[in-house]
């Protein structure tokens, strides 16, 4: 069976994390410490300036809780995963949801801005960046769950808002061994308030804070991983220009520096196309289903029924994508 998606793990990530259980510290220590360093020098911003939490979904919170966000309006696209209405419920927000742009699988920068929230949430889906360089007034959170490695202008994605969050859940860029984590800005006062909320044990200020903390095991396999992305990088262009070679049309409306997460064909067959795909053991997805939309809106609507993601990891193997590409076809 050919995934739809895989992790790229091993050799490295298995020494180190052997490593880090013979050393018996598998809490977050050291290992995370030197992640977040190395995290900071990846996105070119100084050291310092990065957060290691449990998940993207933690991410998500601490930044709108870091941006007093209870109360306020907060601006979302329909087409996203359920990860963002997850943690403004948690910070009790009012969600606004936005309709995606045409021909794009981002949020309408248009809208967002006739909407005027008090803050948005911006992923860059499917790995191509969206400039919001109009918006004035709005406090920014990009979602870059999808985009490490992507730059807007020569600025690595995450730098450009507010805060900026990072997801290295198992189908991500690269992981930290299936869930994980990072939050960044130039905003040291964001960066310090955010691990002092982290930093929940032994306290004699009995603020409220909560365990998001990332474990030096997550963080571990999160550094070998980091080291190798600029290949997992240049591999997934490989194989999605492969795909348009082949005259597979491929939604890639960006004028920036993409990464090439996903590579998602426009068909008006999707399922037709899924289960041909699957009678020969390969697994494609619609990216987001109508039913995971957060909101019923037009052009995202239709976005969800007229695509289809295929297989685009790093260890895809040359002889399995023309399998894809012949059966496509």
């Amino acid at each position: 069976m050919i995934p739809h998606n895989l992790p790229t793990l091993g050799r490295e990530e298995s020494d180190a994390a052997q490593r880090v259980i013979a050393s018996n510290w598998l809490a977050q220590g050291k290992e995370v410490n030197e992640f977040e360093s190395e995290f900071c020098s990846f996105l070119g911003i100084a050291d310092g300036h990065a957060v290691a939490v449990s998940s993207g979904t933690a991410a998500i919170y601490m930044a709108l809780w870091a941006l007093y966000a209870q109360n306020k309006n907060i601006a979302i696209p329909a087409y996203v995963c359920s990860s963002l209405r997850h943690a403004i419920g948690m910070i009790d927000g009012n969600e606004n949801i936005i309709d995606v742009g045409v021909n794009s699988p981002n949020i309408n920068i248009e809208k967002l801005e006739q909407a005027n929230p008090d803050i948005a949430i911006i992923p860059h889906m499917f790995g191509l960046p969206v400039d919001f360089s109009k918006l004035k007034n709005i406090k920014i959170i990009e979602d870059c769950a999808q985009s490490l490695g992507a730059k807007i202008n020569g600025v690595s994605t995450g730098l450009v808002g507010d805060i900026g969050i990072f997801s290295f859940y198992a189908t991500k860029l690269i992981t930290s061994g299936g869930q994980g984590g990072m939050i960044v800005s130039k905003n040291i006062d964001f960066i310090n308030e955010i691990k002092d909320y982290r930093e929940f044990d032994c306290r004699r200020d009995h603020k409220k804070r909560f365990n998001f903390q990332m474990t030096d095991l997550n963080a571990c396999i999160g550094r070998v991983q980091l080291k190798k992305v600029n290949k997992f990088i240049k591999t997934r262009e490989t194989i999605f220009q492969r795909y348009k070679q082949a005259g597979i049309e491929l939604i890639d409306s960006c004028e920036f520096e993409p990464v090439r997460y996903r590579a998602v064909m426009r068909t008006k067959n999707p399922t037709d196309i899924i289960k041909s795909l699957n009678r020969a053991g390969i697994t494609a997805i619609i990216p987001i289903e109508d039913w995971e939309l957060l909101g019923q809106l037009p052009i995202a609507l239709n976005l969800s029924r007229s695509t289809v993601s295929l297989p685009i990891y790093p260890s895809l193997a040359n002889d399995d994508l023309e399998k894809i590409i012949n059966i496509v076809r």
